[in-house]
């Protein structure tokens, strides 16, 4: 009983706990990003969130943009991007702001 409860709390303190992103290092170059053409916008309120690179481990690969919703009212979308540094580029998420 004590460790069925002991696991219990510790599962608890590890759903609690932020998920951590790690850094996307590259050396490749991500590619021009594609134009997209946007589908007509599912209803009011609704931001365009633009497609972008993402590293599947050995290549870039395309994400469609989409249509999102925002979490809270004024908040706006940041998008996803690669950063030049060194002999390589960083990958930073998008996030609403």
């Amino acid at each position: 009983m004590k460790r069925t409860l002991l696991l219990a709390v510790a599962s608890l303190g590890l759903l609690a706990t932020p998920a951590v992103k790690a850094a996307v290092y590259v050396r490749v170059a991500p590619p021009a990003p594609i134009v997209e053409v946007r589908p007509a916008i599912p209803g009011p309120g609704y931001v365009w969130t633009p497609g972008y690179y993402r590293w599947n481990g050995g290549a870039h690969v395309w994400v469609a943009g989409a249509w999102a919703l925002p979490p809270r009212p004024g908040a706006r979308w940041v998008p996803h991007r690669w950063v030049r540094s060194g002999g390589g580029y960083y990958f930073h998420e998008g996030r609403w702001r």
